[in-house]
């Protein structure tokens, strides 16, 4: 029988748009939040990104943009910049914190988390909502390889969920035309962008090389 308790969604998007890629298909948002709406009172879905705001124009502007007005709490922040050793400029963006004050906050008003990530380095936040009496869902995949899912992130869920297992519901139908910049509208579902902040299953603690 499914767990029909109130729902939250986190998602960490660098981290899931680079797990869907590896799966070799694009999530729908649409399909993905009537998915889980499906399954209990959802009270929250949570979107995190680290944007690039001295670019002219962001790729995932459009998908930001789709997703405030569709049922969405985006959470983002601008990236910083910096020099390595060999003096490459690199770009580097974190959500981890953000994500995690937003559960710690909403633990007591929900039954179950639905984190879509695969970086361990969630593992304690998890920790410390399950202590909540919070169920845990994590959301990533094994499929890859390598893996998407940090060892002791699967470990530590009370239900660890492939994303392979959820494509027939939440992927984007392939035949579906990209939504242009021009003609963005509220009504349909967006097409996750093709450069997305890139990410292994390190998650939101991406870098950018330039």
């Amino acid at each position: 029988m499914p767990f029909a308790g109130k729902i939250a969604l986190f998602i960490d998007g660098a981290n899931l748009h680079a797990t869907a890629k590896a799966l070799g298909f694009d999530i729908d948002y649409k399909r993905l939040l009537s998915e889980f709406q499906s399954r209990g009172p959802l009270l929250r879905a949570f979107y995190y990104t680290a944007i690039i705001e001295d670019q002219e124009y962001s790729s995932i502007r459009p998908l930001i943009d789709w997703l405030d007005y569709n049922g969405y709490t985006v959470v983002t922040k601008a990236t910083k910049e910096f020099i390595d050793a060999s003096g490459r400029r690199k770009v580097k963006g974190n959500m981890d914190i953000e994500l995690a004050v937003d559960a710690m906050e909403l633990a007591e008003h929900i039954d179950e988390m639905v984190l879509f990530s695969g970086d361990g380095d969630f593992r304690s936040v998890v920790e410390a909502v399950q202590r909540r009496g919070v169920r845990v869902t994590v959301i990533s995949t094994t499929a890859s390889h390598p893996p998407m899912i940090a060892d002791e992130l699967r470990r530590r869920a009370d239900v660890f969920t492939d994303l392979v297992e959820l494509q027939a519901k939440i992927g984007r139908n392939p035949s579906e035309r990209p939504v242009s910049r021009e003609r963005e509208t509220r009504s349909r579902s967006p097409q996750v962008p093709e450069r997305e902040t890139i990410a292994g299953h390190r998650g939101n603690d991406s870098v950018l090389d330039e």
